[in-house]
């Protein structure tokens, strides 16, 4: 006969640090307070697309020239060590528990920017894959993340509106220019999709150029939508 184990009504499993492996202070993140000070949060940046500026409330040049069809994006982090090799692991190894951290720290962060009087979305909008590389990877990793973001934030998901029908290549390396050349034509919204007045937030891992986040804005907006804003983990800088 097996008894049941009793512990004390204090006790919790320790739960690691993922990154340096010391002892994490809250059960519900894996993350010690040393660590959680040395990320590369996000300071300074543009006020609309997020890029990392030397400081606060300024607009960059790309976005003065020429408004982007999203209104703003909200990321807490730059793309640096060690949340480059955290979103590699999610990404390319499968380490559902790199990808659960960022998306936690994503949630925090939104929480609070809804506390300060950001406009909570009506949907979130994951940005699709295309089938060869879905089937390839075995997972969405932006459908991921916008589920787990789902339940905290009080916000639906709607995982069918944006579709990637066509197999383009991946937009990782290539430049800014032939990043738009590549995805012409290769969003379509679902048939029928009633957008009048929606405010939409596209859900993505990193945002490099904006093209992938422009080109499917723009596509929401003129089916109809009121506002799209763009949520993700990470802001790469500008190039040197």
């Amino acid at each position: 006969m097996r008894f049941p184990t009793w512990r004390p009504i204090w006790w919790r499993p320790r739960v690691q640090c993922l990154l340096c492996g010391g002892p994490a202070e809250h059960a519900d993140l894996p993350l010690c307070t040393g660590c959680d000070d040395d990320l590369p949060w996000l300071a300074g940046h543009c006020s609309i697309c997020a890029l990392p500026l030397p400081a606060t409330g300024l607009t960059c040049a790309q976005c003065l020239r020429r408004s982007p069809s999203f209104q703003r994006v909200e990321t807490p982090l730059r793309y640096g060590f060690p949340v480059d090799a955290l979103v590699t692991r999610f990404k390319h190894q499968s380490d559902a528990p790199s990808g659960r951290l960022l998306g936690q720290l994503l949630e925090r962060h939104l929480l609070h920017a809804f506390g300060e009087g950001l406009v909570r979305p009506d949907r979130l909008i994951p940005v699709p894959l295309s089938r060869r590389r879905e089937r390839h990877r075995g997972f969405n990793q932006a459908a991921l993340l916008a589920g787990w973001l789902s339940g905290p934030l009080g916000v639906p998901v709607d995982n069918r509106l944006v579709q990637r029908p066509q197999d383009t290549p991946a937009q990782q390396g290539l430049d800014a220019a032939t990043r738009k050349r590549n995805l012409r034509n290769a969003f379509a919204l679902a048939d029928g999709a009633n957008l009048e007045g929606l405010h939409l937030a596209l859900v993505d891992d990193v945002l490099t150029t904006g093209a992938t986040a422009e080109r499917i804005a723009r596509l929401l907006r003129r089916a109809g939508a009121r506002r799209v804003d763009v949520y993700c983990l990470a802001r790469t800088p500008a190039p040197e």
